[in-house]
């Protein structure tokens, strides 16, 4: 087996192993929406995106708001561009063609965040990397929508908290080193709860208002807290 695949491998357990936890999550909302566990699984099999699965899935139940859904997808996902165009400066030569393709469809915060730090992408490495999470992302969907179906509503309920939990976990450690990170959080979570509670601004189809919150968060953020271009 090749070394750089055996590397990528190693390097995409824990990943696949963290994967596993958060999906499960995601796999009893499907479920709770309605889903049918092949539905759920193809789902995580061909997006492999957390917060775009599950701003999905609620525009989902809800025929017919495809523009919904095209908006709050490409908010949501459109950052997974700006990496792979970055992750594309260090990839050897041959990582060309159809494997470009693989890289972009591979693509995660977790997978960029490890594959970036090496000095050079190899194909084998970057398909070794991607392996496990998608099976953990995978069957931990199917795991989530199976035990979904028997587990009391009460502790479905609870588990349901895991995924929201994974992004507070991601944001956190940035909001403890950055001022304009926190401010910006805080502002995204003021508009949420504006379109959550306020009249009027309540009737906006979710997939919209947090397209909107999202934008409106980081525009603020850009022009407040300006990053200085480095010479």
């Amino acid at each position: 087996m090749n070394r750089d695949f055996k590397d990528g491998i190693k390097d995409g357990l824990p990943i696949g192993l963290g994967y596993l936890s958060v999906s499960f999550t995601f796999g009893i909302m499907a479920a709770g929406k309605g889903l049918f566990w092949w539905q759920a699984v193809l789902i995580s099999l061909t997006c492999l995106t957390s917060a775009g699965q599950l701003a999905g899935i609620g525009i989902m139940v809800m025929p017919g708001r495809y523009l919904e859904m095209l908006i709050s997808q490409l908010t949501i996902n459109v950052r997974y561009s700006f990496m792979s165009v970055s992750l594309a400066q260090k990839v050897e030569k041959p990582f060309r063609g159809i494997y470009r393709w693989l890289l972009g469809f591979i693509m995660t915060d977790e997978i960029y965040a490890v594959a970036v730090s090496k000095k050079e992408v190899t194909r084998a490495y970057f398909s070794g990397l991607g392996i496990l999470p998608i099976i953990g992302w995978t069957f931990g969907t199917l795991f989530g929508v199976l035990i979904g179906s028997v587990l009391p509503d009460r502790l479905l309920s609870a588990l349901s908290i895991a995924i929201y939990a994974m992004f507070i976990a991601i944001v956190m450690p940035e909001i403890k080193k950055s001022r304009a990170v926190a401010v910006v959080a805080a502002l995204a979570v003021v508009l949420s709860c504006a379109f959550t509670y306020i009249p009027g601004l309540k009737s906006v189809p979710a997939g919209i208002a947090i397209s909107i919150c999202a934008v409106v968060a980081a525009l603020v953020g850009a022009l407040v807290f300006p990053v200085e271009e480095e010479a």
